[in-house]
């Protein structure tokens, strides 16, 4: 099999999407449409390049690449088809899929499908020390997470201290934290890959009882490490590598949702600091978090409005349970309540109301140089946390795709397995496919971010593998038929969970529109 032939083909779309980029006036609001679309037509692209680069250099998965690739080209041309005026392009310019086509026949999917079905989704080797990571963390996930995993979700409890501890006693909520404080990652060095490998593992156990615990840390760190003093990372950086500091990220605001340079809770400054006032949402973890990050406008009258935005570590109590409320013995009063949700349960999502809380001084990070750039602190720690969250779509992935083949295995209907038929070997093959490629593209992204690049890298990567989690995850819940939709299947969970993944760190529209979108405009004009 020959795939190089395929590179053609994604280089021939790639220059159609920069041209497309090209045409429109960046008008974020009236081209949404068009600008939602590349985003997506984007990633594809570029995910197909990356898989078909690792093919070169791991032949086993040539068929994979060439199956996803011509599954890309096709999805692609047909929204590029579909109205070729509105980006610039004209219908004969579009290439055909002819050339793919075989890539895409029954014949090719089915066979596709059986070496899934029979082998499972094959784990990369990544070197002997990752082996070890990956597997430790694997088996903590089957023999802790799991057996755990079904109780927390269906009675909405809290992460219980059978998985806290022996995580923090494993070190992961210092994998951003440099050694010189504690944690995991290298003193002069990043390791994105390393944190993604461990949060994989931990997400196909459970995705909000074990799979995301790292972000918020990782997310204060990132931000702490980008802006706080020195004394600031000497103080906090030691207590969250050892979990001793559990973290919430209170950023996002009923009003602006994912439009974080919106942020409207005041900080007013007061004697020794400032008091804090109005409300958040979606503050994940907060009962039990023992610090905030607090984004809140310190300036209304900055121009841009993003630049009057400062960022505050804030410490509280930690509280068991779906609501607090905390009298601060210094001044001013913060509130939480749990949103009840359909899924991703275990560290529970908050609102959050501070009524003139007091906030010492020396908790702005930065201190005073840092007033005014909290936005910029922020959008540091987010580039980790999108990152992240493609690693927890991957973990969300494998565990349903490892149900699904199980189950259609030794299900049978009308005679034979459910995994003989043509159709369960086409889901099977495309699931396959998702997994295997969203894990090639984001250790390619975490490789990318640890020489310091992979911005726009990072959003691409999350918008495709959170929409990949959900298709895989609703066609999981397919492949076992009437038993999917019971509660007491691991992969209605699975289904439940993936929803949350395209909304947080970044909602999809936000982040297709206003981030990638944007700056593949900008990049077409250079």
């Amino acid at each position: 099999m020959n795939i190089t032939e395929l590179k053609p083909q994604l280089n021939q779309l790639e220059t159609l999407l920069t041209k497309a980029c090209a045409s429109l006036e960046g008008d974020l609001d009236g081209e949404q449409i068009q600008l939602y679309d590349l985003a997506f037509c984007r990633a594809e692209v570029l995910a197909g390049q990356v898989i078909l680069d690792q093919a070169e250099a791991e032949p086993r998965l040539a068929p994979v690449a060439a199956y996803f690739v011509a599954d890309a080209v096709q999805s692609v041309t047909q929204k590029l088809s579909s109205r070729p005026k509105a980006f610039g392009l004209a219908r004969a310019e579009i290439p055909s899929i002819e050339s793919v086509e075989d890539y895409l026949s029954t014949e090719f999917i089915t066979e596709l499908g059986r070496h899934f079905a029979s082998n499972g989704i094959l784990d990369d080797d990544m070197g002997a020390e990752r082996n070890m990571i990956r597997d430790t963390f694997r088996e903590f996930s089957d023999d802790v997470v799991k057996p755990l995993a079904e109780e927390i979700h269906r009675k909405d409890l809290l992460v219980p201290d059978e998985i806290l501890v022996p995580l923090k006693n494993m070190g992961v909520f210092g994998l951003s934290v440099p050694e010189r404080f504690g944690g995991l990652k290298p003193n002069d060095t990043e390791d994105s890959i390393g944190m993604c490998v461990v949060t994989e593992e931990l997400s196909r156990g459970s995705l909000g009882a074990a799979g995301s615990l790292i972000t918020r840390p990782e997310i204060m760190a990132r931000a702490l490490l980008e802006g706080g003093t020195a004394a600031q990372q000497a103080r906090w950086l030691p207590a969250i590598a050892s979990g001793e500091t559990l973290c919430a990220v209170s950023v996002t605001e009923p009003n602006t949702g994912s439009d974080v340079a919106s942020v409207a809770l005041r900080a007013t400054p007061t004697d020794g600091g400032w008091l804090l006032s109005g409300g958040k949402t979606w503050c994940t973890y907060a009962g039990a978090a023992g610090a905030l990050l607090v984004l809140a406008r310190t300036d209304n009258e900055a121009t841009p409005p993003h630049k009057g935005l400062s960022l505050f570590v804030v410490e509280k109590p930690t509280y068991d349970g779906h609501d607090f409320e905390y009298h601060n013995p210094l001044g001013g009063t913060m509130s939480g309540r749990a949103i009840p949700t359909l899924g991703y349960r275990g560290m529970h999502s908050f609102e959050m109301f501070y009524d003139d809380f007091f906030v010492p001084a020396d908790c702005l990070i930065g201190g005073e140089a840092g007033q005014g750039k909290g936005f910029y602190f922020t959008m540091r720690g987010f580039m980790g946390g999108r990152l992240q969250t493609a690693a927890r779509a991957c973990g969300l992935m494998r565990a349903t795709f490892d149900s699904s083949q199980s189950y259609s295995r030794d299900r049978n209907v009308f005679g034979k397995a459910v995994a003989d038929y043509p159709l369960s070997l086409a889901k099977l093959a495309r699931m396959g496919a998702l997994i295997t490629v969203c894990r090639a593209f984001t250790l390619h992204v975490a490789e990318l971010m640890d020489r310091g690049l992979g911005q726009m890298e990072a959003s691409l990567v999350k918008l495709f593998s959170c929409r990949a989690a959900e298709w895989v995850t609703r066609e999981g819940v397919q492949l076992h038929g009437g038993m999917g939709y019971a509660e007491e299947m691991a992969v209605s969970r699975y289904f439940a969970d993936a929803r949350v993944l395209s909304i947080f760190e970044g909602a999809e529209e936000t982040l297709a529109i206003r981030v990638v979108g944007k700056a593949l405009v900008e990049q077409s004009r250079n």
